[in-house]
C-alpha cells in the first residue's frame, strides 16, 4: 500500500476533525478569491472606463504634461493629421489600433450674458465619430454599454456642458425652474464688444453661451454656441469646469486663421496587452520619421494617477486579508496534525519497528497534510464559484471614478488564472508548512520514545 493511500485512510479515521479543518481551509480559500475576482472586476472596470475616456496611450508634445495645460498653443502637435495618418498605416502598429482620433484642450471663459453670470472653463474639441469608437472598447469583457456622445450628428456650433459649469451659468435646461428663469430675465445681452467678435447675429433656437478665449497671437476670440444639454462627468472638479465641442470649433477659436493643431492623439488598441509593444514602436517613429517634432507617448495610468493609486490600494488590502487567513488555516491545520501525531504513537513506534525510516514518517504526516490542503482548496474553489455565481446575478452596482453611469458589481473568479494558481499554491504551502512541524517530530521518535509516549 502506497503512502497516499495510507495518508487518505489516516484521515478517514478522525472524520469530523478532518472535515472540520478542510471546511476550515474551504471558507478561507474561498474568501480570499471571492476578494480577489472582486479587486479584479474593480481594476478592469477602471481600466475600461479610463480607456475609453484617454485611450491607451496618447502622443503628446514631450513638454505638454508639464507646460502645455497653460500653454496648449505653444505645446500642441503640428501637422497631427499626417502624424495620426503615419501611425495608422504602420505595420507593426496597425494590427494593434482599435481607434485613433485627435483631441484639443484648452482654457477659457464661458458666459451666459442672458443670466448675467460666467466662469473659467476647460474646453474639450474632439471628433465625435471617434470618440464613439473609443466607447465600444470591451477587451475585459465586462459588456457595460456606453452612451454615443451628445455631440454626435450636431453642427459645428453645438456644446455640452458639465452639470457644475450649466449650474454656474444658470442655463434653464430643465422646465419649471423659476430661479433660473428669473435669473435670465434680469440678465443683460451679449456687449457690443463680445458680439462684434462672433460674427452676424443668429436666431435664438435653443439656449447659448459665448466662450472667450485668446489666440495663439494673444488677440481675443469668442465663439457662440448652442448647448445641446448636460453630460455629467464622473468628478466633481470636472463635471464643475469642462464643456465639450467639436475639434474644428476648438480649433477656430484657439488658432483663428492659423494651422490648426492638436494637443493629443489617442491611440486605443486592442488589449491592453499591447501597451509596451505600442510605446516601443511609437519611438522608434518618434526617433525617424516623426523625428521633426519632440513627441512622447503616454499611457491612461501616467496620464490618471488615480488608477494605480486605487489598484495598489486593493492589492493591499487583498494581500493583508490573504496573510489574515493563512494565519488562521495555518494554526488549525497545525493543530489537527498535531493530534493526529498524538493520537498514534503507537503506530508510530510499530512503523519504525519494522523498519520504516524517519523519512517515510515524515513523508507520510505531510502527505496527510497535502490532501487536506487539496480537498480544502477544492472545495474553496466551488464554495467561491457558487457564490460568485449569485452576486453576479444579484443586480448590485458600484460607480467608479470618472463614470456617472453605475456599474454592476462582478467577482471575476472563473478564468482568473494568475489568481487561482496563487490561491491554490497558497493554500498548499499552508498546508505544507503546518504538516511540517508535526510530522518532523514524529519523526524524531525513536521506537522507545514512541512506546513509551503511548
Amino acid at each position: 500500500m502506497n503512502v497516499l493511500q495510507l495518508a487518505w485512510r489516516n484521515l478517514l479515521r478522525n472524520r469530523r476533525r478532518t472535515w472540520a479543518s478542510a471546511l476550515t481551509m474551504a471558507v478561507g480559500m474561498a474568501g480570499v478569491l471571492l476578494f480577489g475576482g472582486y479587486q479584479r472586476a474593480v481594476q478592469y472596470g477602471l481600466e475600461t472606463a479610463f480607456v475609453r475616456k484617454l485611450g491607451h496611450l496618447q502622443v503628446q508634445h514631450r513638454d505638454y504634461l508639464q507646460y502645455g495645460s497653460g500653454n496648449p498653443a505653444a505645446y500642441g502637435i503640428r501637422d497631427y493629421r499626417r502624424i495620426q495618418r503615419e501611425i495608422e498605416s504602420d505595420p507593426e502598429l496597425k494590427d494593434m489600433l482599435a481607434a485613433v482620433t485627435p483631441t484639443l484642450t484648452l482654457g477659457a471663459i464661458a458666459g451666459h450674458y442672458a443670466s448675467g453670470t460666467s466662469r473659467t472653463v476647460l474646453a474639450q474639441g474632439s471628433e465625435p465619430e471617434g470618440q464613439n469608437r473609443l466607447l465600444r472598447w470591451d477587451a475585459r469583457g465586462l459588456r457595460q454599454a456606453a452612451k454615443p456622445m451628445a455631440l454626435t450628428g450636431s453642427d459645428a456650433n453645438a456644446a455640452v456642458l458639465g452639470g457644475g459649469v450649466a449650474k454656474t451659468l444658470g442655463l434653464c435646461l430643465s422646465d419649471g425652474d423659476r430661479a433660473c428663469a428669473a435669473a435670465a430675465a434680469e440678465g443683460e445681452g451679449l456687449p457690443p464688444d463680445l458680439a462684434a467678435l462672433t460674427g452676424p447675429a443668429r436666431a435664438a433656437d435653443g439656449k447659448r453661451i459665448e466662450l472667450l478665449t485668446a489666440t495663439a497671437a494673444g488677440a481675443p476670440n469668442v465663439a457662440r454656441l448652442r448647448v445641446l444639454g448636460v453630460e455629467r462627468q464622473g468628478a466633481r472638479e470636472w463635471d464643475d469646469v469642462y464643456v465639450g465641442l467639436h475639434l474644428s470649433q476648438a480649433q477656430r477659436l484657439l488658432y483663428g486663421e492659423g494651422e490648426p493643431m492638436a494637443t493629443a492623439i489617442l491611440l486605443q488598441l486592442k488589449s491592453s496587452g499591447q501597451i509596451e509593444a505600442a510605446r516601443r514602436r511609437l519611438q522608434q517613429l518618434f526617433q525617424a520619421g516623426l523625428s521633426a517634432q519632440p513627441l512622447a507617448a503616454h499611457d491612461f495610468a501616467a496620464l490618471q494617477p488615480l488608477y494605480e493609486r486605487i489598484v495598489d490600494m486593493f492589492g493591499a488590502i487583498f494581500g493583508f486579508m490573504a496573510a489574515l487567513i493563512a494565519s488562521v488555516t495555518l494554526f488549525t491545520t497545525g493543530n489537527t496534525m498535531n493530534m493526529a501525531v498524538m493520537e498514534r504513537t503507537r503506530e508510530i513506534g510499530a512503523l519504525r519497528s519494522i523498519g520504516l525510516r524517519r523519512g517515510g514518517v515524515q513523508r507520510l504526516f505531510l502527505c496527510e497534510g497535502a490532501l487536506l490542503g487539496v480537498i480544502g482548496g477544492l472545495g474553496g474553489l466551488l464554495l467561491s464559484l457558487g457564490l460568485a455565481w449569485l452576486i453576479n446575478r444579484a443586480g448590485l452596482s458600484w460607480l467608479p471614478p470618472g463614470v456617472v453611469d453605475p456599474s454592476p458589481i462582478l467577482i471575476r473568479v472563473w478564468g482568473e488564472t494568475p489568481l487561482l494558481a496563487s490561491c491554490m499554491g497558497g493554500l498548499m504551502a499552508v498546508a505544507l508548512l503546518s504538516s511540517w512541524w508535526p510530522s518532523r517530530r514524529a519523526a524524531r521518535w525513536n521506537i522507545v520514545d514512541a512506546l513509551r509516549q503511548a
